[in-house]
Formats: structure tokens, C-alpha cells, sequence
């Protein structure tokens, strides 16, 4: 992970957070104009991260086929 992700979200907070829909892994990426959020691998959920603390809740996910 680069600088510029760490500025987002730690590298260690991304290694132990699962997604809390299905529990795959999920990867942080970006969408829209500077909006970052965490993608799970196996439901496509996108969690968003603001003020970097990502929101884990499945009712404030956004669907990956909403972006």
C-alpha cells in the first residue's frame, strides 16, 4: 500500500476488517471524485470511509452496481 492509502486508512485496520455482510476479505478503493471506501470481494458491498473511519454497517453500504 502506498503513502497516499495510508493517509486513508492504516494498513493494519485494513488487514483484520472483514466485510460484516458475508466476511470476505475487502480492499480499499476509490469512487466518484475523492470518495474512498472498502470493497468486499464476495458481495460487491462498498463500505464508504469518511474522515478516514470506514463505516462498517451494512445499511450504509452502497451496492458496487449503484457506483
Amino acid at each position: 500500500m502506498n503513502n497516499k492509502n495510508n493517509e486513508i486508512i492504516s494498513e493494519e485496520l485494513l488487514e483484520v476488517l472483514a466485510c460484516p455482510a458475508c466476511k470476505e476479505d475487502i480492499e480499499l478503493i476509490e469512487y466518484g471524485k475523492e470518495k474512498h471506501g472498502l470493497m468486499c470481494s464476495g458481495c460487491e458491498k462498498v463500505y464508504p470511509i469518511k474522515d478516514k473511519i470506514p463505516i462498517m454497517l451494512i445499511e450504509e453500504a452502497i451496492n458496487l452496481s449503484d457506483i
